[in-house]
């Protein structure tokens, strides 16, 4: 196995385990508690969602809600370690990485959905009475890996072809 598919590999099962860790520890602890982190900006707070980013999908019913969410996340999984995987010797680092971090949060995700039949999200960002969406680990990972890569594929990945 090769660096690349060994990085890729490790950052994506330190997403998945840190994810799910901190999705048990907020059951666990936040089942019926808010805890306010930082007043007016950032709560700690126990939301199932049934459907997928901002609630998209709750209300679809349950057989096409499942199917969709799950099927999603087992396409993300499936296509970033191919990708990976298959074209390995050409990815920058920056690449990998994005890629794991994608990979990763979909795993995460895919679990709750498999397991629990909806995802455990815990991070309330806010400023007075408006609410972001309440999110999770694997959330932040794949937002966070996407923005690397089309970052890179926009900006960074032009720049060295042009110098």
């Amino acid at each position: 196995m090769n660096k690349k598919v060994f990085t890729f590999l490790g950052i994506s099962f330190v997403i998945i385990v840190l994810d799910l860790f901190t999705k048990s520890l907020a059951e666990k602890y936040l089942a019926d508690k808010t805890v306010e982190i930082i007043p007016g900006l950032f709560n700690l707070v126990l939301v199932w969602n049934k459907g997928a980013a901002f609630g998209m999908l709750a209300q679809a019913p349950e057989t096409i809600r499942k199917l969709m969410l799950v099927g999603s996340s087992i396409i993300a999984a499936v296509i970033t370690a191919g990708y990976v995987f298959k074209s390995n010797a050409k990815l920058s680092n920056l690449e990998v990485i994005s890629l794991a971090l994608i990979c990763g949060g979909s795993v995460g995700n895919l679990y709750d959905r498999f397991m629990l039949g909806q995802v455990r999200d815990f991070l309330d960002f806010y400023i007075n009475n408006h609410h972001w969406p309440a999110f999770n680990v694997a959330d932040a990972s794949i937002t966070i890996g996407i923005a690397l890569f089309i970052g890179y594929e926009l900006f960074w990945k032009k720049r060295k072809i042009m110098n």
